[in-house]
């Protein structure tokens, strides 16, 4: 068959949401069509598989992404665009890790929650990526057992060295920062970020390909070839490789057998306002980012035309919320009462892959197949350290690696049908637990 008389595979179309609409540039990526060869090929170009795609492109690796979509369709290109050092499942990694790593787990785990922060914002500047970086968050208490941990948040980060980066807030302080009268306190850091987080995935990958990366949209992966001489083979295509590596999170269902049970999907929902005018610089006079102590936390930023960007309130049941204005008006409301009434010109979900013990799932397949996934709502700085911790691997440093993929993980029977009702109950238990604290 010649190239003429490929069928013609329908595009791929973006969720609408703000970030959809204030692209710098969509994504005209090529469907895979024939046989290509090169040394990794990544399923997935969401964060984690761009990421890593730079990684190994500037090692000079040959490299190809293979998206069923397009570049930064999934959870990478909707979520909130905080980069915090929070690392979801710490105190579950501390304790696991620490069976390999002994006395240096705490520095471990200490140097993880900030090694994503220096590579985004090396790599925004290395490569001209225009998407929004600004410095600055806000971690609020709503309650005086909020501020106990903030206060230990505050004295371990000064320990560190980051005095000059970080200041403990009391409800006074807060309101200097926000026209609010929700919380109690709040731990200030300038180390932290916030951006768009679409455009710079979209970014990454125009940087992976300037480095010789071939990327291919609207080209799902229907198997995974195993064994001496590996490939992936979509319906038009085949990429040969010397490895591969499955980075599509919660949004694919390959490898069943191994995979399955293991992750599962929390709907995120997300708004925002339209452009606030003088209200943005008075209701967050600083332009932080901010997110609550809580479980079942709410998160916002002012975006760069002066929108209010909001999201909270997962969805564990594994299905879209049918009105998510609806279901946070009441918080944005709640949160600024300078905003009732205010329009909500976007709203939109994304589906978040959920670990039951919240630690990463680095592993390996088969000799030359790799898979990661699992960043539990805070994949913005983790999807590009687990980047950097597989590039590493796949051209032979384990160290990292080895660490993750010890990492015992619960894997659930019959998944698909009990995997999200237990998440739904665990998160309904850890909600009661809040209310008493």
């Amino acid at each position: 068959m010649t190239i003429a008389q490929q069928p013609v595979v329908p595009a791929a179309v973006r969720s609408p949401s703000y970030y959809s609409a204030s692209l710098n540039e969509e994504t005209g990526y090529p469907t895979l069509q024939g046989q290509v060869s090169v040394d990794v090929v990544i399923i997935g170009g969401g964060f984690t598989g761009v990421a890593t795609a730079v990684e190994l492109s500037e090692r000079g690796l040959k490299v190809a992404i293979v998206e069923t979509n397009k570049i930064g369709w999934g959870a990478s290109g909707r979520n909130g665009g905080q980069v915090t050092g929070s690392l979801s499942g710490d105190s579950a990694m501390e304790k696991q890790m620490a069976k390999t790593l002994g006395k240096d787990v705490d520095d471990f785990i200490w140097n993880l929650r900030w090694r994503g922060h220096e590579i985004i914002k090396s790599r925004v500047a290395r490569y001209g990526i225009q998407c929004d970086l600004k410095h600055g968050h806000l971690h609020t208490a709503m309650k005086p057992v909020h501020m106990q941990e903030l206060q230990a948040s505050y004295d371990e980060a000064v320990r560190r060295g980051m005095g000059d980066e970080v200041t403990l807030l009391d409800a006074r302080g807060v309101r200097d920062h926000l026209e609010s009268d929700l919380y109690c306190g709040a731990l200030k850091n300038t180390r932290s970020m916030h951006l768009h987080p679409l455009n710079l995935c979209i970014g990454e990958a125009r940087a992976a390909e300037s480095l010789g990366a071939l990327i291919f949209e609207n080209s799902e992966v229907l198997e995974i070839v195993h064994g001496d001489k590996p490939a992936v083979v979509t319906a038009h295509g085949r990429i040969d490789a010397k490895q591969v590596m499955l980075a599509g999170d919660v949004y694919h269902k390959l490898e069943r057998k191994k995979l399955k049970g293991l992750i599962f999907p929390a709907m995120g929902g997300i708004v925002t306002t339209k452009p606030l005018g003088d209200l943005a610089k008075q209701i967050n006079p600083q332009d932080l980012a901010v997110y609550d102590c809580r479980f079942v936390l709410d998160y916002y930023r002012l975006t760069a035309d002066g929108r209010l960007l909001f999201g909270g309130g997962a969805n564990y049941s594994g299905r879209d919320s049918r009105d998510i204005a609806g279901e946070l008006r009441p918080c944005i409301e709640r949160t600024f009462p300078a905003l009732k009434g205010v329009e909500i010109e976007h709203q939109w979900s994304c589906a978040m892959g959920i670990v039951m013990n919240r630690i990463p799932q680095l592993g390996k397949l088969s000799d030359n197949v790799w898979y990661c996934q699992g960043y539990s709502g805070h994949g913005v700085a983790t999807t590009h350290i687990m980047g950097e911790i597989m590039a590493s691997a796949m051209t032979g440093s384990l160290e990292k690696f080895d660490t993750f993929a010890a990492c015992k993980h619960i894997k659930v029977p019959m998944g698909d049908v009990f995997g999200n009702p237990m998440l739904a109950v665990g998160m309904w238990y850890y909600g009661l637990l809040e209310k008493l604290r």
